[in-house]
């Protein structure tokens, strides 16, 4: 049986607000020494505590027969790209409370219903220890901007029709083409 790498010590590069930088030492499937860089929203004294702690939500919202996407600018990639409304959970908050939250300032929109909360995941598991959870919810409202000067997000109800179009045309999220590939597929 081939042997699992093993995480021997990180080091903390970086410490932004939102950000921190960690280079990691493991010992690789052959027994060498190598060096790993990662980043998280979180502080760690050690090794084991990478991917424990949950970052945010990620929400999969509905109105009708239209599946709600945010148009964002990404600086990380330069470009737009089509996104689900997500953010950091706040210390004392329910998942339930940040995705209220999180979907009124990024939407303007309310949330009416949850229909499922799914386990946390991982947005990019080869850069971060960045995990959400998603929420499959209905929402109502009118569409308006409550976002940071440091956000560009222009949210859009697409019907299936529109979300096909998108997801031959734009870039997504990795998350968002998935949940626009199936609701244009009629999935839900």
């Amino acid at each position: 049986m081939k042997k699992i790498p093993v995480l021997n010590s990180m080091k903390k590069t970086r410490d932004t607000r939102f950000l921190k930088n960690y280079t990691l030492n493991y010992t690789n499937t052959e027994g060498g020494e190598k060096i790993y860089e990662t980043v998280s929203n979180f502080d760690y004294d050690n090794p084991t505590q990478l991917g424990e702690s949950v970052s945010g939500v990620v929400i999969i919202g509905c109105q009708e027969d239209r599946l709600l996407l945010c148009r964002e600018f990404r600086m990380g990639v330069n470009h737009f790209v089509y996104n689900m409304p997500a953010g950091h959970i706040d210390e004392g908050e329910t998942v339930e409370e940040c995705a209220r939250r999180e979907l009124y300032e990024e939407t303007g929109l309310e949330l009416v219903k949850i229909h499922s909360i799914l386990s946390p995941s991982y947005a990019s598991p080869d850069l971060s220890d960045s995990s959400a959870w998603v929420v499959f919810a209905e929402v109502n409202g009118t569409l308006s901007d409550h976002t940071e000067a440091d956000e560009w997000i222009e949210p859009c109800l697409c019907t299936r029709e529109e979300a096909a179009k998108l997801l031959e045309m734009e870039r997504f999220s990795g998350r968002a083409q998935l949940a626009a590939y199936f609701f244009s597929k009629g999935a839900f």
